[in-house]
């Protein structure tokens, strides 16, 4: 949950976060109507640039290449065991640079919007207020609730009494493990009611549900989002990008 959480230092976060999310929108959705490996490898060039130009955490790169490894291997696999040969696999591989495609672009963009930046994009877009106060809500408590929820388990761990005797193959240890896991469940839920009871009111206080219904308020709180000279050029850019891919796909086919 730490690893990608609106680095404001990188190239796209400096872009108006519609801008990004209609840009996000186009690359999730058009790759599925694509099947021109030369269109799609075009794509992700650009996407692999802007996923290293966000400062991604290698961890998520490394899941995410362990993810594409394992799904080549099993592409491999399958076609030598049924009958097909090492020809059948490059067709195959389609689908995963339309995954690759679209994964390293959700990389991108989220890792670099805030989730306020996220949240107000919705707000602006017309979605209704409490789902993009949920969205950015979630962002920010997600991260508290999982390292609380470790807190306590260690916290069990600590004043209670692993097993002497592990077991066969520690199943033992195995079953105190999940016992102690379901039992940090309990304390968790009542902390994160008297949370979830402490923000409402906190936002109550602070007119939250009028801001919601005020639309002075909320033109008030959306004023910072600007689609500038940069965002035009770049959505300019990528649309003579694509157009040229386009073109080049027309004449080269693979």
């Amino acid at each position: 949950m730490r690893t990608a959480f609106g680095r404001r230092s990188t190239l796209l976060s400096r872009f108006d976060p519609r801008v990004l999310l209609g840009w996000y929108t186009v690359l999730a959705i058009l790759p599925w109507f694509l099947s021109n490996k030369f269109v799609l490898l075009g794509l992700l060039v650009p996407v692999l640039v802007l996923t290293f130009s966000s400062k991604v955490s290698p961890l998520v790169l490394f899941i995410l290449g362990l993810g594409l490894v394992s799904e080549i291997s099993y592409i491999l696999i399958g076609s030598l065991l049924f009958g097909g040969s090492l020809d059948a696999v490059w067709p195959l591989m389609t689908l995963t640079l339309k995954l690759l495609i679209i994964s390293l672009a959700s990389i991108a963009v989220f890792n670099s919007m805030d989730p306020e930046r996220f949240s107000d994009a919705l707000l602006s877009l017309g979605v209704p207020g409490q789902f993009s106060f949920g969205v950015s809500y979630g962002y920010r408590m997600l991260p508290i609730l999982i390292e609380e929820y470790h807190n306590l388990f260690y916290s069990f761990r600590l004043r209670g009494k692993a097993p002497g005797n592990r077991g066969l193959l520690g199943w033992r240890s195995l079953v105190y493990l999940v016992r102690t896991a379901v039992c940090t469940f309990y304390p968790l839920m009542l902390n994160t009611a008297k949370r979830t009871r402490t923000t409402v009111e906190a936002l109550e206080v602070k007119g939250f549900t009028y801001a919601l219904a005020s639309p002075e308020a909320r033109k008030l709180k959306l004023a910072y989002l600007r689609v500038g000279a940069a965002d035009i050029a770049f959505l300019g850019i990528s649309l003579l990008y694509l157009i040229a891919l386009c073109v080049g796909g027309h004449w080269v086919s693979f």
